[in-house]
């Protein structure tokens, strides 16, 4: 377990040491007041400490991506950790740090209305469109998702199925639309501990069962030969870089008492995602080779991978509890997507949420658009999901990029990963045959390079003439 466990201890130095750097190239400032209490509304506005922050951050982000991705992504072998610890350190921590920060600094702003202000008002359309159709795809798989594996636990039924999902939307309805103290700041930090038992039970597992996990190799081990670039950085997004975290940090920078919490909260939370995703791919790993895993995935989905490393490393009960632990992610992740969409286009459309007619008027849309697309194969959903995912993480570090630059610091730490993602979503567009052109790999990769570099002149150019924007 060499590679698992150095993986594990480089990830924590991440967090101690570039961490740190991040949090003093951004300069936070514990003096600064927050929107929590400068804002505070009593429904979205609220202050909070920040190990309940936390929680609530770890669970909002933490939905099945950083387990049903690393599965996925299981199949490639060892290779899987590099993008699982680089991305994380370099691109995912620093995503989420600067998405979270920047609102924070920006009265809780989301993500299009820092677009509007740092890429431009006639941009943030499109940004808006992008996600808020995020959030209603990560809100559907999430509601798909859980209910699957709830099903499988008592017993597959249609019927049992339709009414887990009914209640599953019902809860979702309600912690949408209260104030977020009343549901998801009081049953949040149960439901993180839940988490942190089931993950670090699958840990103990691994090492009791005694199965070895594969050393790290540069090899591709996919049975199917799909490609490493650009499709594994799309396979495994939660757990490395994710575009939907940048619609859960505004949630969570509207009730940080102190920037000095931020460091914590935002690039601690997704170092903690990436241990979680480190758990499953290399529980996948020891437990199936790829002929296996391929298999089980054909005829059950990552859930039935989830239920079978549960139940083999700790048996019954406490592989029973395990699955709950990962049933709550998706729930605790697909409440707040919801949220956000609501808080979103209510921002956009300037309606105004103290009123709970108000919230319910923005909300109950979301729902029956929603509920329609459970209906759609969950594979082509995933896919969906997953590329809109990573265009939302490059538009956030672009954001961050142009922040950090109009501020005179190290604007590559934000600018690096941008230029990475991008050229990713692009080269993924003109490579996959299902929601793209369909191109050989090599021409894919060469096309989403070129419009990378361009955007990337293009950035320096705009800069360069543009003034600087002051708190």
């Amino acid at each position: 377990m060499i590679t698992f466990i150095t993986a594990i201890v480089l990830l924590l130095l991440g967090y101690l040491f570039y961490g740190k750097f991040v949090d003093k190239t951004f300069n936070s400032d514990p003096n600064k007041p927050t929107p929590a209490n400068t804002l505070t509304d009593g429904v979205d506005f609220v202050p909070m400490n920040s190990n309940k922050n936390a929680f609530i951050q770890i669970l909002n982000i933490a939905g099945v991506g950083p387990i049903f991705g690393p599965i996925l992504g299981a199949l490639y072998g060892p290779s899987a950790f590099i993008w699982i610890v680089l991305g994380s350190i370099f691109a995912g921590g620093v995503h989420d740090y600067l998405t979270g920060m920047i609102s924070l600094r920006y009265g809780g702003a989301h993500l299009p209305a820092l677009a509007s202000k740092f890429l431009g008002k006639s941009f943030s359309h499109v940004v808006n469109f992008f996600t808020v159709l995020l959030l209603l795809l990560v809100g559907t798989v999430f509601v798909s998702a859980p209910a699957k594996m709830i099903n499988e636990l008592i017993g597959n039924d249609t019927s049992v199925l339709t009414i887990v999902i009914f209640c599953i939307f019902i809860y979702y309805i309600i912690a949408t639309v209260l104030p977020i103290d009343k549901i998801i700041g009081k049953i949040y930090p149960v439901l993180g501990f839940l988490l942190l038992v089931s993950a670090v039970g699958i840990c103990f597992g691994m090492f009791m069962y005694g199965n070895p996990i594969p050393e790290l190799t540069l090899e591709n081990l996919h049975p199917k030969g799909l490609p490493y670039y650009p499709v594994i950085f799309l396979t495994i997004s939660c757990g490395a870089l994710s575009g939907f975290h940048a619609t859960q940090s505004p949630i969570i920078s509207r009730t940080i008492n102190s920037e000095k919490d931020g460091r914590k909260i935002f690039y601690g939370m997704m170092i903690l995602e990436a241990v979680i995703a480190m758990i499953w791919a290399a529980a996948a790993m020891s437990l199936m080779n790829g002929e296996d895993l391929t298999v089980l995935l054909a005829n059950g989905g990552p859930a039935a991978v989830v239920n079978k490393i549960a139940l083999v490393f700790l048996g019954t009960v406490g592989g029973t509890i395990a699955v709950l632990g990962v049933i709550v992610l998706p729930i605790t992740s697909g409440d707040t997507s919801f949220r956000a969409a609501r808080m979103i286009i209510a921002d956009y459309l300037k309606i105004d949420q103290k009123q709970l007619k108000n919230r319910f008027m923005v909300a109950i849309p979301l729902f029956v658009i929603s509920y329609i697309l459970t209906n759609m194969d969950f594979g082509l959903l995933w896919r969906y999901f997953s590329w809109a995912n990573q265009i939302t993480a490059a538009i956030a570090l672009w954001i961050g990029a142009v922040y950090l630059y109009q501020k005179k610091t190290h604007y590559i730490i934000a600018l690096a990963p941008a230029f990475f993602i991008t050229s990713v979503v692009c080269s993924y567009l003109f490579y996959d045959p299902t929601i793209g052109f369909g191109l050989e790999v090599m021409t894919a990769n060469l096309i989403g390079l070129a419009m990378t570099i361009a955007l990337t002149v293009f950035f320096f150019i705009v800069m360069k003439n543009r003034k600087e924007i002051i708190e």
